[in-house]
């Protein structure tokens, strides 16, 4: 679920919450850090569960309409193909799921007001339409639906970002990301027929937690030389002018580079530049690029960097 790129930005943030407070134990940073991965998948449970909320909020509709004193024609033989959606009833009905939502007590019920306005706003898109005027329905055409629901109606929502900010403030940086995998989940419902299952948390369990661990704790374990290294290397500005996002990115490019023998350093240089684009300055890119790259060249020639530098 979480690639190297989510990874590495889960570390800069408790690395930059220790370069902050360099009080902060190694442990209690590995538990952050643990814990920070883990709200993702929790985010990706709640986003997912919107699903039958939003089916739920559509039969109430329903219902109160049938239930007017002289009701229409229409509001008596109302169109049900999107309150009858197999996707909500696959999610309402596996028990993994739904144990895991009540686990971790998931629930829509007091943000009904959001559930109504998203409900709105999805009626009158024309790709909701299409889909409740089709001749026929399968659970492709509700995986493109739900799909147009994710990237849509959710991402930049005003809304939304408030309930995530209150609920868990780390929710509120994850959930393109969070996003992005209910997008896949439904790509994946659609060829498998329906089939739910609990993502792995890591994208390759066997060297994804170790990755991540090691690029913090060797990080930690040097961020003090590393800070030397990156301030005696800079020329007409004095250390404390340094942004300390930039020394931590820096700091964890140098990590990577000399813990990680089966990782191009090229790779390793482009991930921080990109990194450094969402969490830094809009002059970071360059002076990441420019530094890192000097740094590593100069741990090479010192023989602490065996593989190839260009």
């Amino acid at each position: 679920m979480l690639n190297r790129r989510m990874l590495r930005i889960k570390a800069f943030k408790v690395l930059y919450s220790y370069a902050e407070d360099q009080e902060l134990p190694l442990k209690e940073a590995l538990s952050r850090l643990d814990d920070s991965c883990e709200a993702v998948r929790d985010l990706y449970l709640y986003m997912l569960s919107v699903i039958p909320a939003l089916t739920a909020e559509a039969s109430r509709r329903i219902e109160a309409a049938r239930g007017k004193f002289n009701p229409t024609e229409e509001e008596l033989h109302p169109n049900l193909r999107f309150v009858e959606n197999r996707t909500a009833a696959i999610l309402s009905e596996d028990p993994d799921f739904q144990k895991l939502i009540q686990k971790k007590k998931l629930s829509w019920e007091q943000y009904d007001v959001l559930i109504r306005t998203v409900y709105d706003s999805l009626s009158a898109k024309p790709w909701f339409k299409a889909y409740m005027d089709a001749p026929e329905t399968s659970l492709a055409a509700e995986a493109k639906l739900f799909k147009h629901i994710f990237e849509e109606e959710f991402e930049d929502n005003d809304d939304l970002w408030k309930i995530l900010e209150d609920l868990d403030i780390r929710w509120t940086d994850d959930l393109p990301y969070a996003l992005g995998c209910c997008i896949r989940t439904m790509d994946a419902f659609a060829a498998s027929r329906g089939r739910w299952t609990f993502p792995e948390l890591y994208t390759d369990p066997e060297t994804d937690r170790s990755f991540v661990r090691r690029l913090l704790q060797n990080t930690y374990a040097r961020y003090a030389e590393y800070s030397e290294m990156i301030a005696g290397a800079v020329k007409r500005w004095e250390s404390d002018r340094l942004f300390v996002t930039d020394v931590v990115l820096i700091a964890m490019g140098l990590a990577e580079a000399e813990t990680f023998p089966e990782i191009p350093l090229r790779v390793t240089i482009n991930e921080y530049v990109e990194i450094s684009k969402y969490y830094s300055t809009p002059k970071s890119r360059s002076f990441v690029n420019g530094l890192l790259d000097a740094l590593i060249k100069r741990l090479a020639a010192e023989g602490r960097i065996s593989k190839p530098v260009n």
